[in-house]
C-alpha cells in the first residue's frame, strides 16, 4: 500500500534531521571590542572590599513600619537579591503596625554610623526628613537608594535611585470603583475616601487625590456625576479620620452619610479598617469598597467580600531592585536608575493567585 504524508509532517521530519548547530547560527562569541563576555561579566576584584573592606558587601534596608506585614515581601526580595550577589542584608524597621517615620529615622541615624555598612536602602514617607541621613551617608562614601514611598525633595534626588509605585496608580482603583457601581446598577449615593494627613505620608495623600480624580472623571464621562457625592475632604486628600481608631471612624462616616455606595482607602491602616467597617455595617457586596496593599488582612477581606478590590504595588520588587541597583553602582559604576513597580488590581476572583512566592 502506498502511503502519503501530510506536508506539515514531511516538513517536521526534515527539520528533525537538521544539525543543532543550524539552530545556533548567529551566535556571538566575543564583543566587538575583542573582549570575552564571560570575563567581562565577572565581578570586579575590588567590589567585596568596597567601603567597609571586610571581604563582603553589607546593605541595610530600613522601613517605616515592619509590624503589619506589608514590608515582609520587601524584606524577602532584598534577601533574594542579596543571596544572588553574595551580600549580607540587614532587615530593619519600625516595630509599629502603623506608619512610624520618627522611629525609622531613629534607626537610620544609628545605622548610618555603622562602619560595616556598604549601602543604605530606606523608605521616605515624611517629605524633607531624610536630608541629614543622606548627607551623613554620602560623607562616608555609602551609596543610598530609596524604596516604596517617594520624597521628591530629598538631597541629591537625581543621584539616588527610587523603586516604588507612583501614586497615580491609585487611579486604577478609582476607575474600577466606577465600573463596579455600573455593574451593580447603582445610580446614586455617596462615595467616601477616608484618610488622615496627620500621618505625614505624602504618598497616601497623593493616592487619595488620584483615586478621587479618577472617580470624578469616570462618573462625569458616564454622565452620572450629578447623581453622586464624591467626598475626599476639603483638599481632596481624604476625609479626616482618626488613624488610631479607623474602624469606628469609618463606621461613623457611613452612618452619618446614610447613603454610602462606594469607598476608597489609600493605605494599610485604613484599608483593613474599611473592610471591617463594611462587615460591621452589613454592606458587604452592597457597596463598592476598594483599598490599597495586599497584606493578610486585605486578602482575607477580598475572600470574604468585605473588600471589592485592592491594589498591590509588587513590594517584592521594592526590596529586590534597590539591592541590585546599589550593587550595580558599586560594581559597575552604573548611575542610579528608577523603577516604577506599577499596580496590580486584585479582586475576590483573583486573590487566590496572590502570595504564592511571598509576593503581595
Amino acid at each position: 500500500m502506498r502511503r502519503t504524508f501530510p506536508l506539515a509532517a514531511s516538513a517536521a521530519a526534515l527539520l528533525l534531521g537538521v544539525p543543532s548547530a543550524f539552530a545556533q547560527s548567529g551566535g556571538v562569541e566575543k564583543a566587538v571590542g575583542g573582549y570575552s563576555f564571560e570575563e567581562a561579566a565577572k565581578e570586579a576584584p575590588t567590589t567585596k572590599d568596597f567601603h567597609s573592606a571586610d571581604g563582603h558587601l553589607t546593605f541595610a534596608i530600613v522601613t517605616h513600619t515592619a509590624g503589619n506585614g506589608f514590608f515582609d515581601p520587601v524584606y524577602v526580595g532584598a534577601t533574594a537579591a542579596g543571596n544572588l550577589i553574595g551580600a549580607k542584608i540587614l532587615l530593619l524597621g519600625s516595630e509599629s503596625p502603623t506608619d512610624d517615620p520618627a522611629r525609622e529615622i531613629e534607626i537610620l541615624n544609628q545605622i548610618v554610623q555603622d562602619p560595616t555598612i556598604d549601602g543604605l536602602i530606606m523608605t521616605t514617607p515624611q517629605v524633607g526628613a531624610y536630608n541629614d541621613i543622606v548627607k551623613a551617608a554620602e560623607a562616608k562614601g555609602i551609596p543610598v537608594a530609596t524604596t516604596n514611598s517617594f520624597d521628591g525633595t530629598i538631597l541629591d534626588r537625581s543621584g539616588i535611585s527610587h523603586t516604588g509605585q507612583d501614586a497615580s496608580a491609585a487611579a486604577i482603583a478609582g476607575e474600577a470603583l466606577v465600573k463596579c457601581l455600573a455593574d451593580k446598577g447603582i445610580e446614586k449615593g455617596s462615595i467616601v475616601l477616608p484618610s488622615s494627613t496627620a500621618m505625614g505620608n505624602i504618598e497616601v495623600n497623593n493616592r487619595v487625590t488620584s483615586a478621587f480624580n479618577a472617580i470624578v472623571k469616570g462618573l462625569k464621562d458616564a454622565g452620572k456625576l450629578e447623581a453622586f457625592k464624591v467626598d475626599a475632604g476639603p483638599e481632596n486628600t481624604g476625609i479626616d479620620t482618626n488613624p488610631n481608631d479607623p474602624v469606628n471612624g469609618i463606621v461613623t462616616l457611613f452612618e452619618s452619610r446614610g447613603d454610602v455606595v462606594g469607598a476608597f482607602a489609600g493605605n494599610n491602616v485604613f484599608t483593613p479598617a474599611l473592610a471591617k467597617a463594611v462587615a460591621q455595617t452589613g454592606k458587604a457586596g452592597k457597596i463598592c469598597a476598594y483599598g490599597f496593599d495586599l497584606g493578610p488582612a486585605q486578602q482575607d477581606a477580598l475572600k470574604s467580600g468585605d473588600l471589592t478590590g485592592a491594589l498591590g504595588q509588587q513590594p517584592f520588587l521594592q526590596g529586590f531592585y534597590p539591592v541590585m541597583q546599589l550593587y550595580l553602582q558599586i560594581d559597575r559604576g552604573i548611575a542610579a536608575a528608577n523603577l516604577d513597580t506599577r499596580a496590580q488590581l486584585v479582586t475576590q476572583e483573583t486573590v487566590g493567585k496572590v502570595g504564592k512566592r511571598f509576593e503581595n
